[in-house]
This record gives C-alpha cells, structure tokens and sequence, in this order.
C-alpha cells in the first residue's frame, strides 16, 4: 500500500499536518514509544556509563539517552514520530528531565514529530505554565526561550475547558497540538475542534486504547476531525486489525504506539546480540508498520 496526497488549498498548516506529512513520507502510521526503564537498556551501555558517572541518576540518564540516541538514528527515516512519557524521565531527576529534552531536540533534528506523553491537567495559571513548558516560549527578561519544544502533548481534560483552553492558545500562536484523553464521545466535544488543518484534522487530538477496537470506530464515526494516538498495540494487547478502526475512509487520522515492543525488540529476538539493540529496534518497527498498513486503505486525501 502507497500513501498518496493532493494538499489542499482550503486549510492552514498545523500541527498535526506535518505529522501526517511525516506519516506519507515513511509510508508509516505508527509511533515508537520512548518509554525507558534501566532494565531495557543493553548492559553494555549500563556498565560503560556506570563506570564513568557511578551508579548514580546521572549514569542512569547518561545510559537511558545513548539508548535513545541509538534508535533515533536507527528509525528516523522510517518511522514519524516519537512519544516520550515523561514520568520515565522525571524518576530520574534533574539529569532524566535533560535526557528528555536531549532526546526531543534530537528527533526533532532527524525530522521527527514529538509527542510528548505527560497527561498534564490543571487550569489557570498552573496549566499555562504546563502549556508553555512544553508546547510555546518562555519568557526569561525579555528573552523567548524554548524550555522542551514538543510537537504535540497529551492531555488530561478531565477538569474541562478550563484546562484545554490555556493549551489551545499556545497551539494556535505556535502551531502545536495536543491529544486530549478520551474515552467515549460526548456533546461537548466541539469546543474542542475548532482549529481545523487543512488536511482536515483539528489542533487537538485523542487518545483512544488500541485494545477496545469497537469504541475505536465509534469514536472514529463521532469524531471524524480529531486525529487519534492509539496506544496499546502488541505488549498490551491490541492487534492490526484492530486498530485499523481508528482510521478514516482514506486510511488517515490515526498514528499508532508501540514501547515495551521496539524498545525490547532485542531481547525477544532469538539469537540477538545486545549491542544490536537498535537493528532489532528498526526491523520491529518495519514488522509492525507492514502488519497495520495491510488492513488500511490506499490513502488519498482530495
């Protein structure tokens, strides 16, 4: 299967167009999950580092960023996008949440969409501080600096408009959006689908778990505007066919990640060697991309 697009004149560019810009690029509708406890890291990269800082947050950090730089360059040209948790990175301090940076700017560098999954819920002045750190400019004396520079953040909008709405405004001056958890559709749902791109697909996203493949073409039928990011496939359950439920009629709107299973690729690969941690990396993200792209469509977007 081919992606194929004619861009249309009708919409602005946001966010999630270069998203789905990448997506045709690499011929590739999936995410790989940065995710890294220290037992997934290769020992070799442990004990060099180990060596070096001790067994410390800062060794720690240092060995969770080799193993992030490593399948970044070993993915970058056939996979879109990361997603980052960043409670995997904040268990390490001060030196995890540099990691977290280190690695958002590199992918960003290789030309990848970030999505930073931080799940932030607040209102006010906490929430613009949560959308600022992560999605717009901080303000240092005058100076507009860039404290992460995520492509997109997700969302907890259980305390409503009042916690999206401060996010929303950094979107629309900055270009980013935001996947909004969701689980079932309801009628306030508009509120949040006013920034349409013009590949038809708002500013703020949803997401949607991979192991409920019936809600997933409900929500897919409720909200034919929100891009989905449907965590889930393989360790957690969910399977190709099902998640090709997310997608549109035109095999679009959808972007699906994957951890435990790239990240560990390796270690369940008969025969591996540990120092080919990101080559397996890179053959697992090439197996699942086949797997989900073989129930969609031809994509075309008039």
């Amino acid at each position: 299967m081919s992606f194929n697009i004619k861009i249309s004149e009708r919409k602005i560019k946001m966010a999630f167009d270069r998203l789905i810009e990448n997506i045709v690029k690499t011929q590739n509708p999936s995410v790989v999950g940065l995710d890294p406890k220290l037992d997934y890291v290769p020992e070799y990269i442990k004990e060099k580092k180990f060596k070096k800082y001790g067994k410390t947050l800062k060794g720690a950090a240092k060995a969770i960023w080799e193993f992030n730089k490593t399948i970044i360059d070993e993915i970058h040209d056939i996979c879109p996008a990361i997603k980052p948790q960043a409670a995997y990175y904040e268990m390490y301090g001060y030196e995890g949440v540099k990691t977290l940076y280190k690695t958002i700017q590199y992918a960003k560098e290789k030309g990848m969409f970030v999505m930073t999954d931080g799940k932030r819920n607040d209102i006010g002045a906490t929430m613009e501080a949560y959308a600022t750190a992560h999605l717009g400019l901080t303000d240092v004396g005058g100076e507009l600096v860039e404290a992460f520079g995520a492509d997109a953040l997700t969302v907890n909008g259980y305390l409503g408009s009042d916690g999206i709405n401060p996010l929303l405004d950094q979107c629309r001056k900055y270009d980013k959006g935001i996947f909004v958890l969701v689980k079932t559709s309801n009628k306030s749902s508009g509120e949040l689908q006013d920034l349409m791109g013009k590949y038809g697909y708002s500013g703020v996203g949803a997401v949607v778990g991979a192991t409920y493949p019936e809600q997933l073409a409900e929500m897919r039928k409720a909200l034919p505007h929100t891009f989905f990011l449907v965590p889930g496939y393989g360790a957690q359950g969910g399977g190709a066919e099902g998640v090709s439920k997310a997608f549109d009629d035109h095999g679009l709107g959808a972007i699906v990640n994957s951890s435990r299973g790239v990240m560990c690729a390796y270690k369940k690969e008969d025969n591996c060697d540990e120092h080919d941690f990101a080559k397996a990396a890179r053959r697992e993200v090439i197996r699942m991309k086949e797997d989900i792209i073989s129930y969609l469509p031809k994509v075309t977007l008039e």
